[in-house]
């Protein structure tokens, strides 16, 4: 199931989200030109580790209390391949313009990093013994993802199913749907080794996309812009 475009109309230019598209994809064409002993360093410096972070609250840091916690924002600008990047700016592609024309480009950068804070945590309480180095957007954009589950329930996004069925679903199946089997991926981990190996960071996406959904409703909606759009 791969999203294809919605049909919410915007009435502004999501220039934030062009940059965070723009800046994600920037650092890893860096990324992709390192050699692997290098890019093996930049991940141990900068992404998100949750054995370490859980070693501020046990007394047993490894990195200093700044150089521990810089991971939890810096890990959402690093991805770990061409498909994994791509993958999510089309997401926030998708969905990210709206919530910017909803809330405006500057609370829309900040519930977006919120959403990847809750995401990151999630992802390091529910992963604490865990030393896989987690990268990726994905948990701020499902944030994204969940506001927009609230605010435009009754869009449509279109849909394509591999390999020629395309059509429209409602946006709260779609997302809905996609927020359950986040969660039971995240279920059917935490009954295995997987978290401790790497693989996809299930509990980010609940806790991200959680976020997004009780956020929303706390911003407080753009100054001037009506119910239909109207300035």
């Amino acid at each position: 199931m791969f999203p294809l475009r919605d049909d919410q109309p915007r009435f502004s230019t999501p220039y934030v989200t062009y940059f965070l598209i723009g800046l994600n994809v920037f650092i890893y064409f860096f990324e992709w030109q390192l050699g692997l002993q290098s890019r093996r360093a930049l991940e141990a410096q900068f992404a998100l580790i949750p054995r370490y972070e859980v070693g501020l609250l046990t007394g047993t840091p490894v990195f200093s209390p700044v150089a521990a916690l810089l991971p939890i924002f810096t890990s959402m600008f690093l991805h770990a391949g061409w498909f994994h990047v791509l993958g999510n700016m089309w997401m926030l592609w998708i969905f990210g313009d709206n919530i910017e024309d909803y809330l405006g480009h500057f609370s829309y950068l900040v519930f977006y990093l919120l959403c990847g804070l809750g995401a990151g945590l999630t992802h390091v309480l529910l992963n604490a013994d865990s030393l896989a180095p987690t990268v990726g957007a994905s948990g701020a954009i499902a944030g994204v993802m969940g506001a927009y589950f609230i605010q435009y329930p009754k869009a449509h996004v279109l849909i394509w199913f591999p390999p020629i069925f395309i059509f429209p679903v409602p946006a709260w199946l779609m997302l809905g749907y996609w927020g359950i089997t986040q969660f039971l991926g995240g279920a059917a981990t935490a009954m295995s080794a997987s978290q401790q190996t790497g693989g996809i960071a299930f509990w980010a996406h609940v806790g991200g996309f959680t976020v997004g959904v009780l956020l929303i409703k706390l911003f407080p909606q753009r100054r001037g812009r009506y119910r239909y759009g109207t300035w």
